[in-house]
């Protein structure tokens, strides 16, 4: 291997890693090991990855990769103005996310380029940028000068190589515009843009039907007024990351420019309208706002720290003695914190276990910590419970919890889990995790998002590959019986209770038509509906301590990363503990790229990596070897497109790819794909 930042070969040697691996950190950045050479993988047998190895570099950083350079503050969505000069800021990283620094003159700056298309007519526009290095904040900045309004798609490149976050779009308004959205958005305010709504329920309407959208600090807002007086909402959505817009030309009836809207959970909705620009910059500014100014799950996640840090500012952090029993931990715990107010919860826990001696400097805080979460969320304690049978099943409030457990359970249950946010917020110092696997429907209702089916891949995939995918696959015509609006649930006592999944359920028959609707109402019913109240109490505790606006800038799976933490995964126990399926020589070279590729990620990548391809970032506390099913790494009979997961199998899909680089490009993409990003297409 060798170093990109001062050329030193770092060895080649192909064995075990887990002594590497075991090694202490240095103070100093680090580099992680790179593909060598390609004469020296002409050596190295195919499937092996390179172990794992620390090099202090005291050399200057290598050359910027653009796979680790990113834009700063990102936004998958810009606002500016027509013929007024807006800035991008680019920070140049190596392959080891070293900022990297360079002498006056020899930045590179002809390398990177930019180019912008116009979405509707596709046509390629000449921005007239200009890219020059700052010195001093060790940044590449671009400016580009729109002279039309509208809509762009722009893209950024290093050598002829895109950027992490070098794809985004680009809304262009005019002064006019531009200060309508300025004004309300500072002033928090929100008005009525008339428009045209031209599919509702995923259906296209015959007549264009007069709606009219707000934009509020938390929601797009879409309503009809019935007799032009009394007004109905039509849809909602959250004004998060997740809600995407997408630009398609202009409607042929009306003559104005259309948009759909879709926030992957209810129907798309497409609308057309004069001030289709300004209700998506409007909705693009306030998210912006609402996130702290940029949609990486880090930058996001220092603002969720500093509003909660912010929110508690008059509330001390000074000791507060709490006595607990080991053998009866829960309700002994629960009857000392009973009447803790907001600031209590916010004081500095110093516990004594009873009967024990000790000082608890940090320790035995932590100690606590771990084992209430154990009692209040382990799948056998009666509080959560798994959708499925399986080690590693994701917990999920339980609807036919034990008669001793009460509501008031769920609330301690989420104020454990907003002193944990809380004490992560006040610095590495006092960083509590959550010690759960949640189910994602269970995450989205704390973010406010609407369950549907698309969750029982993940939280129930026994149900999920079987009744679910038989129906989305082929149908009602392959069924022996008929199939109502209707669920039958299997009670404790061992009766059937048959369940309307709407009023007059029972007489709805089920048919292709209407199969979604369907499985969206199943989900509604299991995953939300049976336990509205224990979600409505755990998030009566959580908001107590935690305000619920700041917990929806995340999406469920940046949720879990925040709640639950990063874990440390070990590459010697992922290579012992997964399955292969394929032996071609093509899916050797690939398999190698992958070690190599996984050997390179962050933590937080890894967790990605966990989400994508098992539906959690944790692992079960036995590591890979405790995942049911083994993690399966699989060939993909396609070439050139991204890896795909099933996440009821823990099943990664590779396909095959030119080089490493395209390798490493696409499975990086493939993780990320769909945490965030506001789009237009």
């Amino acid at each position: 291997m060798w170093c990109g930042g001062c050329g030193e070969l770092l060895g080649a040697v192909v064995g075990d890693d887990a002594a590497v691996g075991a090694q202490a950190w240095p103070s100093a950045p680090l580099h992680w090991q790179v593909p060598a050479p390609s004469a020296l993988l002409h050596h190295l047998p195919l499937g092996r990855p390179i172990p794992r190895r620390h090099h202090r570099c005291l050399h200057r950083p290598g050359p910027p990769d653009a796979s680790k350079t990113v834009m700063v503050q990102h936004s998958s969505t810009v606002v500016c103005t027509a013929s007024q000069p807006h800035h991008i800021l680019i920070e140049p990283r190596d392959q080891y996310h070293n900022v990297c620094s360079f002498s006056p003159g020899q930045a590179d700056t002809d390398n990177y380029s930019i180019a912008i298309v116009e979405l509707e007519g596709g046509w390629t526009m000449d921005a007239g940028s200009s890219i020059v290095y700052d010195h001093t904040s060790r940044r590449i900045s671009i400016q580009v000068t729109l002279q039309r309004p509208g809509c762009y798609r722009a893209h950024l490149t290093y050598c002829d190589t895109t950027l992490t976050n070098g794809n985004f779009d680009i809304i262009v308004l005019t002064s006019e515009d531009a200060l309508r959205v300025q004004k309300t958005v500072m002033r928090r305010a929100h008005e009525g843009y008339e428009a045209r709504l031209l599919t509702q329920n995923g259906s296209p309407l015959t007549k264009p039907k007069k709606v009219y959208c707000y934009v509020t600090p938390k929601q797009l807002i879409i309503k009809e007024f019935l007799l032009r007086l009394i007004p109905k909402r039509v849809c909602t959505f959250r004004l998060c990351p997740s809600t995407k817009f997408h630009f398609t030309g202009t409607n042929n009836q009306s003559g104005l420019p259309t948009m759909s809207i879709d926030d992957g959970c209810q129907p798309l909705v497409s609308l057309a309208g004069k001030d289709r620009n300004v209700i998506a910059a409007t909705f693009t500014q306030f998210m912006l706002k609402n996130i702290g100014g940029s949609e990486t799950f880090k930058d996001k996640q220092d603002h969720f720290y500093h509003e909660v840090r912010k929110f508690h500012s008059k509330r001390m952090h000074d000791r507060i003695q709490i006595t607990v029993t080991r053998e009866r931990l829960l309700e002994t715990s629960m009857k000392a914190t009973k009447n803790f107010t907001v600031a209590d919860w916010c004081k500095n826990f110093e516990i004594t276990f009873q009967g024990e001696e000790g000082l608890d400097w940090g320790g035995v805080r932590r100690e606590w910590f771990e084992l209430i979460c154990a009692q209040l969320f382990d799948n056998d304690k009666g509080l959560f419970a798994s959708l499925h049978e399986g080690r590693q099943a994701l917990v999920h409030p339980d609807p036919y919890r034990p008669s001793h457990m009460k509501l008031k359970h769920y609330e301690f249950a989420g104020r454990v889990v907003g002193k944990c946010l809380y004490e992560s917020a006040l610095g590495s110092g006092y960083r509590q995790t959550v010690r759960a696997r949640f189910t994602r429907s269970f995450l989205a209702q704390l973010i406010g998002l609407r369950v549907h089916y698309k969750h029982f891949a993940q939280d129930d995939p026994e149900l999920y590959s079987g009744k679910v995918r038989h129906i989305l696959d082929y149908g009602l015509d392959k069924l022996e019986d008929e199939l109502y609006f209707t669920d039958e649930i299997l009670l404790p006592s061992g009766q059937v209770k048959v369940i309307e999944l709407e009023p007059g359920g029972a007489a709805r028959l089920v048919t292709n038509n209407n199969k979604l609707q369907y499985l969206d109402a199943l989900a509604q019913y299991r995953l939300s509906v049976r336990v509205r109240h224990e979600v409505d109490a755990f998030l009566s505790g959580l908001n107590e301590i935690i305000p619920d606006n700041l917990l929806c800038i995340f999406d469920e799976n940046e949720l879990e990363l925040l709640m639950c933490g990063i874990e440390e995964y070990s590459i010697a126990d992922f290579k012992a503990n997964h399955v292969v399926n394929g032996s071609s020589p093509e899916f050797r070279r690939v398999l190698y790229w992958f070690w190599t590729a996984v050997s390179n990620f962050t933590e937080e990548e890894m967790a990605r990596l966990l989400q994508f391809a098992t539906g959690c970032s944790r692992l079960p506390p036995g590591g890979f070897a405790q995942l049911s099913p083994h993690f399966q790494i699989s060939a993909a009979h396609t070439y050139g497109v991204l890896p795909t997961a099933h996440t009821c199998f823990n099943q990664l899909c590779l396909p095959d790819y030119d080089s490493y680089e395209q390798f490493e490009k696409a499975l990086l993409l493939a993780i990320k794909e769909g945490s965030e990003g506001f789009g237009m297409v």
